[in-house]
């Protein structure tokens, strides 16, 4: 519901010539709804905010909140979304604190006692509740956008690849390998290759609950990538369950080296690469 040319004037007025009393009203109305989440110098900070690029908005003629008079309201309102919502403010909590004006409204014009006063509140409550509905919105997309960041970032932590020493590198699987995991796990191995030149790498499944046929078609994937760039994979983690779930399911892996533990692969690319080993034998008691 827009306000009339008239609605938006006795507004705007309301609003300059109890600025004070509006701006203090709606503190308190925030400071109970925030519960002393926000120190009192930053919640009068962002109310007189608020206030003033209302106040603009309506000077201007604005009639609801999508008009391109409220273009400066508008962003107020969103980066008040955004700070609550990366501070971990509720989205009914930042909502609730444009919806406090209401209060702040009704206190002043209770003191009025014309005919219109009523009809004057209806139509200021529904512009407070449009900016109540922006601002969860743009709470919403904010969150949405910050979780998104964090799932990159976790799924970035949990796909490492290591440098054991010149020429071999690691990747250490612990988890579920969905496909979009699998996706960053070959090209972080791959993009470690190209960085360090490295001729082997070890695959190392010990972490991975169960491999099924999507888990095995991704590692296999992962290792044909890494043999286009000149590189042999070794896949160790191989336990007796997994063995036996890989045969029933007549997943094949061809002449792709496969082994026990990850002790196992690391000697057996030593081998490969011309190193000897041996086996320390435990230490007799004299």
């Amino acid at each position: 519901m827009a306000l009339s040319a008239d609605e938006s004037s006795r507004l705007a007025e309301l609003l300059t010539s109890r600025a004070t009393q509006v701006t203090q009203r709606w503190t308190e109305v925030m400071a109970g709804q925030l519960r002393g989440r926000l120190s009192q110098a930053e919640l009068v900070r962002q109310v007189q905010e608020l206030h003033r690029a209302l106040t603009d908005a309506l000077g201007k003629g604005a009639a609801d909140l999508t008009a391109e008079e409220a273009t400066e309201l508008r962003a107020v309102l969103a980066e008040l979304s955004r700070g609550q919502a990366r501070q971990g403010f509720s989205a009914t909590e930042t909502a609730s604190s444009i919806f406090g004006l209401k209060d702040a409204l009704l206190a002043e014009l209770e003191a009025d006692q014309s005919v219109g006063t009523l009809r004057d509140y209806v139509a200021f409550s529904g512009l407070v509740d449009q900016m109540g509905l922006f601002t969860f919105e743009s709470f919403v997309r904010t969150r949405e956008s910050l979780i998104a960041d964090q799932a990159e970032q976790l799924l970035e932590l949990s796909t490492p690849v290591v440098k054991l020493w010149e020429g071999v590198v690691a990747v250490p699987l612990v988890g579920t390998l969905d496909s979009a995991r699998a996706q960053v796990v070959m090209e972080r191995l791959l993009q470690t290759l190209v960085d360090t030149g490295s001729p082997y790498a070890i695959i190392d499944i010990t972490g991975v609950p169960a491999v099924d046929t999507q888990v095995a078609q991704h590692i296999l994937k992962t290792v044909v990538a890494a043999r286009l760039m000149g590189a042999d994979c070794i896949i160790s983690g191989i336990r007796p369950q997994i063995a036996q779930t890989i045969v029933a399911l007549g997943i094949e892996f061809g002449d792709i080296a496969t082994k026990a533990s990850l002790a196992d692969a690391l000697r057996h690319v030593l081998r490969l690469t011309g190193v000897e080993t041996s086996r320390r034998q435990p230490r007799r008691e004299a």
